[in-house]
C-alpha cells in the first residue's frame, strides 16, 4: 500500500508556521507521512519538523517597483515551482496544504500544475495577497477569521485557526483580576518578530505611571535582540520589575498568568488570547498592505475582549493614562477577559485535519460542507 503522505508550505513567521505544525501533528498522529516546504531563509524556523521532512525551495516577494528587482523575483519564483514540482513528483502527495506567505507560492502553483489536490488556510480575517492570487486555483479554502463569502465562497470552509498544543494546555487557568494592592502583571510582545515600536514607547509609557502603580508592575516584554539592553537598562532606571527578551518559550504560560496583555493583532495573537481569555490593548502593525490586523482586531474589539489603538494614534500621556485606569479596573478587566473567552475556538485542528483528508480523497469542498451540515 502506498504511503499516505501530505506537503504542507508555510512561510517563515510564528503566524503560518504555528497553525502549519498544528496541523502536522494531527494529521501525524493519524498516520499520514507529513513533509514541510518551504524557502531557504524560514527552513530554519520549522524546529518542529524532522529535519529529512523540511524541504527549501526558492522563493521571492514581488516588493519592488523596479524592473530589474521584479524580473529577479519572477525568475526566483519559477525556480521554486520547478523545484517544488520534483519535490512533489518524488514525494507523490495526495495533497498539498499552503498557509499562506510568499515560500508558498512555488509549491503550490506546482501542486496545481501537477493536477494534485491543493488547500490554503488563510489565518486573518481578510485574504493576504498570496492566497488572493491561489484562491481561483486552489480546491478548497480554509478559513481561519474568514467568512464563506465573495466570489470564492462555494469553496470557504471556516475551519477556524489551529491553536498550539501548549495554548491549549494553559486554556483551563481562569483569569484573576487584579485587586486593589498586590502586583500587576503586563505582558507586551510584537509578534514572533518583535516590534521596535514598543521597545521604543512602552517603557516611556510606563515612566508616565504613577509611581504607586510602577511598584507593583511586574512586566514581561519581547523586543528584539537589538532592543533587549537598553529596554532592560530602561526599566532598571525606573525601578521597575522587567523580564525583557527577544523570545519566551513558554509565552502562552506568561499570557495566562498576566492580567492585561499589549501586542500586535496577528491571526495567531488573535487567536490565543481568546482561547486564554486575557483582556488586551491591540497595535495592529501600520502600513500592512491588506490592513489584516486591523480587521483581526475588530474581531476581539467588538465582542469586548480588547481595546484597538491604532499606532498612529498613541500619545505617551494619554496612553499611559489609559494603561494606568485599565490595570486599576479589576471588574473591567475581567469582563474583558470573558468576551475574549466568548469567541474561542478550540476544535480547528481536528476540522482542518478532517477537511484534509477529505480533499485528499478527492472529494470538494461544497462536497464536504454538505455531508458536515447534512
Amino acid at each position: 500500500m502506498a504511503q499516505r503522505r501530505i506537503l504542507l508550505s508555510a512561510g517563515g513567521t510564528g503566524g503560518h508556521l504555528f497553525p502549519a505544525e498544528a496541523l502536522a501533528h494531527a494529521l501525524s498522529a493519524r498516520g499520514w507521512d507529513v513533509h514541510l516546504v518551504t524557502d531557504r531563509r524560514a527552513a530554519r524556523y520549522a524546529g518542529a519538523f524532522p529535519p529529512d521532512h523540511v524541504h527549501a525551495v526558492d522563493s521571492a516577494t514581488f516588493g519592488s517597483r523596479n524592473p530589474f528587482a521584479v524580473a529577479k523575483s519572477a525568475l526566483a519564483i519559477w525556480r521554486g515551482v520547478r523545484q517544488s514540482s520534483a519535490l512533489i513528483g518524488k514525494l507523490e502527495p495526495q495533497a498539498v496544504v499552503g498557509f499562506g506567505g510568499y515560500p508558498t507560492l512555488p509549491p503550490l502553483f506546482a501542486a496545481i500544475r501537477r493536477g494534485v489536490p491543493t488547500i490554503i488556510h488563510e489565518q486573518n480575517a481578510v485574504m493576504g495577497r498570496t492566497n488572493r492570487l491561489l484562491a481561483p486555483r486552489v480546491t478548497a479554502i480554509a478559513g481561519g477569521f474568514l467568512k464563506a463569502e465573495g466570489p470564492h465562497a462555494n469553496k470557504i470552509v471556516e475551519t477556524g485557526n489551529p491553536v498550539r498544543q501548549a495554548v491549549l494546555e494553559q486554556a483551563a487557568k481562569p483569569y484573576k483580576a487584579p485587586g486593589k494592592t498586590g502586583s500587576l502583571r503586563l505582558v507586551v510582545f510584537g509578534g514572533s518578530q518583535g516590534a521596535r515600536f514598543f521597545s521604543d514607547s512602552i517603557p516611556e509609557v510606563v515612566a508616565k505611571l504613577p509611581e504607586a502603580l510602577r511598584a507593583r508592575l511586574k512586566l514581561v516584554q519581547q523586543a528584539r535582540p537589538e532592543d533587549e539592553e537598553r529596554v532592560r537598562r530602561r526599566y532598571e532606571e525606573l525601578g521597575v520589575d522587567a523580564e525583557v527578551s527577544s523570545f519566551f518559550s513558554d509565552l502562552p504560560a506568561r499570557l495566562a498568568d498576566c492580567h492585561l496583555v499589549i501586542s500586535r493583532s496577528g491571526a495567531s495573537t488573535v487567536l490565543e488570547l481568546s482561547v486564554l481569555g486575557r483582556p488586551a490593548v491591540l497595535v495592529p502593525l501600520p502600513h500592512a498592505v491588506d490592513d489584516d490586523q486591523t480587521h483581526n482586531a475588530r474581531l476581539l474589539v467588538e465582542a469586548g475582549g480588547a481595546v484597538l489603538k491604532p499606532q498612529k494614534m498613541i500619545e505617551i500621556d494619554s496612553f499611559a493614562a489609559e494603561i494606568g485606569s485599565l490595570l486599576q479596573d479589576g471588574e473591567r478587566l475581567a469582563a474583558m477577559a470573558a468576551g475574549a473567552k466568548s469567541i474561542a475556538r478550540t476544535d480547528a485542528t481536528v476540522v482542518l485535519a478532517d477537511l484534509t483528508e477529505a480533499i485528499a480523497a478527492g472529494r470538494s469542498a461544497e462536497d464536504w460542507k454538505r455531508r458536515v451540515t447534512s
